[in-house]
């Protein structure tokens, strides 16, 4: 039996502020393109299909289009919904869905019922956890005594394990999970699940299982060979531009998870740093490889460019984000601001404004159209 393991979709998410549906469309539909050539049985995707709880309904055709591709090039898909998701709207329909081969694992209280599949070898028993909240999954589960991420998904795991002993000798097993698992890297593209590391779950709880399919960390990795995130099909943060987005095939043999490939995703967009000063940067010609990537700029000016966005993109039309940290070190100190304004007037807190921005201070009219306006908002100095 071969799985294709995919997870975080995100279906929906923008890109600082540009909208993804047509490269997430893309990338979902050579997934689809994938199962067929590969003659995947199962493609599991490990949770946040979406990447808000109500997502648009554009994302939702996204999305919708996506599983009907799978489903029409030969798998079947068993979904389990991530923090990002709502599992009740995920799972709306699902025994309906079922019918037709799209599993969706939505409900805590159905972890311990897999979905079953068979091939030469005997049965294969899937076990899908959503995402568990630990403070209500803990009253839903019956162990208000669980702490924590790891206490909630032990509870989980004790009830896949507990299936999976009943059942016949043999019965090979794969487990989908959306958490952060210790030795896992993340990104700036994931929400945190939770503040501090309590968050983290041990690799061991997963323990007594064939596979183990995770989400919610975006960038593919290995835990152990049995243990693996996938990542997100897309970059979501400049974070992962150095990032070669994949799945993982996998087969099973009579024994369980006998190999598992790594298949690179196409990149509908790159994403590219850059950095230097707009005047250089608008007639560098080493810089034209970069015109139809997705742009980070940082300006190194030492005064900040006006209107610098609008000339970026005059040249570099998918420029997205513009930081700027000027060469001679001024933006550090300006960002000092409790200190720098500490006993100073209104006033001259005002004229320094325009100097650290401009590099020189107001002229005389500049000052006194300045004074004019705070006294007319009534901060004025007295």
């Amino acid at each position: 039996m071969r799985f294709l393991h995919t997870s975080d979709w995100h279906v929906g998410r923008t890109f600082h502020g540009v909208d993804l549906l047509a490269e997430q469309d893309a990338v979902l539909g050579h997934i689809a393109d994938l199962v067929a050539v590969e003659a995947v049985d199962f493609v599991l995707v490990a949770g946040d299909v979406y990447d808000r709880a109500v997502p648009s309904a554009e994302a939702v055709q996204v999305a919708t289009r996506a599983m009907s591709r799978i489903r029409r090039a030969g798998a079947e898909l068993v979904i389990t919904p991530g923090n990002h998701d709502s599992a009740a709207r995920l799972g709306a329909f699902g025994e309906f869905a079922a019918a037709g081969g799209l599993h969706l694992r939505t409900e805590i209280a159905r972890i311990g019922e897999p979905v079953l599949a068979e091939d030469a070898y005997g049965p294969v028993a899937i076990y899908g956890i959503p995402y568990l909240e630990p403070e209500p999954a803990r009253y839903a589960l019956g162990v208000p005594e669980a702490a924590g991420h790891t206490g909630v998904l032990t509870e989980a795991m004790d009830r896949v394990r507990a299936d999976l002993a009943r059942r016949a000798p043999g019965t090979r097993s794969v487990v989908l999970a959306h958490a952060f698992v210790s030795g896992g890297k993340g990104t700036d593209s994931e929400r945190p699940i939770v503040r501090g590391n309590v968050e983290l779950v041990g690799r061991e709880v997963f323990d007594g299982v064939d596979y183990v399919a995770l989400g919610h960390l975006h960038g593919p990795q290995t835990l152990a060979e049995h243990v693996r995130y996938s990542g997100s099909p897309l970059a979501y943060s400049f974070s992962e531009a150095a990032q070669r987005k994949s799945v993982w095939l996998v087969d099973f043999d009579r024994a369980g998870a006998a190999e598992v490939r790594r298949q690179e995703l196409p990149v509908p967009r790159r994403l590219a740093k850059l950095s230097g000063r707009l005047e250089q940067l608008l007639i560098a010609e080493e810089h034209s490889e970069l015109l139809d990537c997705y742009l980070s700029v940082t300006l190194t000016d030492p005064v900040r460019p006006v209107d610098a966005m609008r000339r970026l993109r005059e040249r570099f039309p998918f420029a997205v984000h513009l930081d700027w940290q000027p060469e001679n070190g001024n933006l550090s100190a300006a960002l000092r601001y409790a200190e720098a304004v500490r006993g100073r007037s209104d006033s001259e807190i005002a004229d320094n404004f325009l100097a650290d921005c401009r590099g020189a201070p107001p002229n005389e009219r500049e000052a006194g159209l300045l004074r004019r306006a705070l006294e007319t908002a009534g901060t004025g100095d007295h």
